[in-house]
């Protein structure tokens, strides 16, 4: 979404007129593996599966990230920039929902959309239609137009807003005076939050949620999660990293796949957070980025 296409609304009203609109290049970082195996929590055979990186075919928008051969497989195209101090500006200021375009190697002008931001590797994930996959190289170029960093809300201003594009903002929520209503697949309690919390800043990277408690997993569907579901997760402040508070949430999309280490899980890149009595949770099973973008 261009900032020329964003506008603001009677029950919407954005910051528009103050947002820059900047650039940030990535290339297609390759599949690394840290280590030979994992070892499950359960103290289960040492395990080998795709991980970070590379150009993912068959894991997408909407595809199962859970009960899948993985451990933290990012959908769609993972990029990064060589240089760290460049790469720590591409994953603080991509936001979800931001125009990607290739910029060298065959699909040269391609187009695609930002969908998520994961920490520790400090990867951005594109999304690409699937005859752009098959032209695309590890170590292609994107440019990315990001946009939403320092977005606010005129009328609801005890909802901080993060990571997103102000145009999927006005297509997922709605207004009504000081409330916020938006969308979300599941209810997640902070207690099963792992790996990334109380990181310094939630403007990059994503928080883990643990899927080791079976009898959790099935009270809160969480078997059923997908590569760009929309979740709440509750008593959740994300406004200065990522801490426990009661009466509050914070929204955010699943960025990455189920994981075999103890305290992962799929990750989940903050979009919104805010009071419960203000930032409002709507259940709905389609709330899934792919509907969005």
């Amino acid at each position: 979404m261009s900032p020329a296409a964003t506008q603001s609304t009677p029950t919407l009203a954005i910051n528009t007129a103050q947002l820059v609109a900047l650039s940030v290049l990535g290339e297609i970082a390759p599949p690394t593996v840290s280590q030979h195996y994992r070892v499950e929590p359960t103290g289960g055979s040492p395990i080998l599966l795709p991980s970070v990186g590379g150009i993912s075919y068959n894991a997408g928008l909407g595809d199962p990230c859970v009960g899948i051969a993985a451990d933290h497989v990012e959908p769609g195209v993972s990029i990064r920039h060589p240089n760290d101090k460049a790469n720590r500006a591409l994953n603080s200021f991509a936001c979800i929902g931001n125009t990607a375009t290739v910029v060298s190697g065959e699909a040269k002008g391609a187009t695609g959309t930002v969908i998520g931001t994961h920490g520790g590797v400090d990867h951005v994930m594109v999304q690409m239609a699937e005859d752009v996959l098959a032209q695309l190289v590890i170590g292609d170029r994107f440019q990315i137009k990001a946009y939403g960093q320092g977005l606010q809300l005129a009328n609801q201003p005890d909802i901080t807003v993060m990571n997103m594009d102000p145009g999927l903002l006005a297509r997922l929520c709605h207004a009504d005076g000081e409330r916020l209503s938006c969308p979300v697949t599941h209810h997640i309690p902070a207690h099963l939050l792992g790996a990334g919390l109380g990181e310094e800043t939630c403007y990059s990277g994503d928080v883990d949620i643990q899927l080791f408690d079976e009898e959790s997993v099935a009270v809160y569907e969480l078997d059923t999660l997908r590569f760009g579901d929309v979740v709440a997760m509750i008593n959740c402040d994300h406004r200065y990293g990522r801490i426990y508070r009661k009466g509050w949430v914070s929204i955010g999309v699943v960025c990455h796949s189920c994981c075999v280490q103890a305290g992962h899980g799929p990750g989940v890149t903050t979009i919104l957070t805010g009071p419960q009595s203000h930032l409002i949770t709507e259940s709905n099973r389609e709330a899934n980025l792919k509907a969005y973008i």
